[in-house]
């Protein structure tokens, strides 16, 4: 395991019900490597902390009452924040998953899942990785305009590869497991999907694959 695997996550808490939240802080803080360094009702109020406060990773409910987490997406990426937002949501709607998958988010997580699998996901995230639940993701697919269709850099057999096991959620890990190869190939093949996609993230390989190569992968 490398050096990097044991620095701190810094994490910005954003949901509207107290109970929730601090109860959530409460198991975070006994995880190693994960620190809460601000926890909010509103996005409003998180908004005005983020970038001061340092965070890698900002869990955000759908639920805000009158604020919508698709503004907070959109507001903190305009910003410049350069961490993850993962949602952590009782429920979202497939039309609003789909706007939070295309704004940016890194991942979408129920609350009825365990802390193990939260703090789990957010060590995935933290490292540029997309975690989605399936029925989400199924929506992202079937959200794409086939209409008007798009042409891209022309992709290896290894590339689709990549981007099919992308799409299905794995970590570089378990692609590594898949394909028989290095953890340290697989992140090279990734540079190189990247690079030809003209990407910096996860999250935005699975758009830009879903636009332009549904129909190769």
């Amino acid at each position: 395991m490398d050096d990097a695997s044991h620095e701190t996550i810094k994490l910005l808490l954003v949901d509207d019900h107290a109970m929730f939240r601090e109860g959530l802080a409460r198991s975070i803080s006994r995880e190693p490597h994960l620190k809460v360094v601000g926890q909010f009702a509103s996005s409003t109020e998180a908004l005005g902390s983020l970038n001061q406060s340092g965070a890698n990773v900002v869990l955000l409910d759908v639920d805000l009452g009158a604020e919508k987490a698709l503004d907070f997406v959109v507001a903190a990426k305009r910003t410049g924040f350069a961490g993850q937002i993962l949602i952590v949501t009782a429920g979202a709607s497939n039309q609003e998953a789909v706007q939070l998958i295309q704004a940016g988010v890194s991942g979408i997580l129920h609350k009825h899942h365990s802390t193990e699998m939260l703090c789990q996901t957010i060590r995935q995230v933290a490292k540029g990785e997309v975690c989605l639940e399936k029925n989400y993701l199924a929506s992202l697919f079937r959200s794409v305009d086939r209409s008007h269709p798009l042409t891209g850099p022309k992709l290896t057999e290894r590339d689709k590869t990549v981007l099919r096991f992308i799409l299905q959620g794995l970590t570089n890990k378990e692609i590594a497991a898949r394909l028989e190869v290095s953890e340290g190939a697989v992140k090279a093949s990734l540079r190189q999907v990247f690079s030809k996609l003209g990407v910096r993230t996860r999250s935005q390989v699975v758009k830009v694959a879903l636009e332009q190569y549904r129909d190769q992968l």
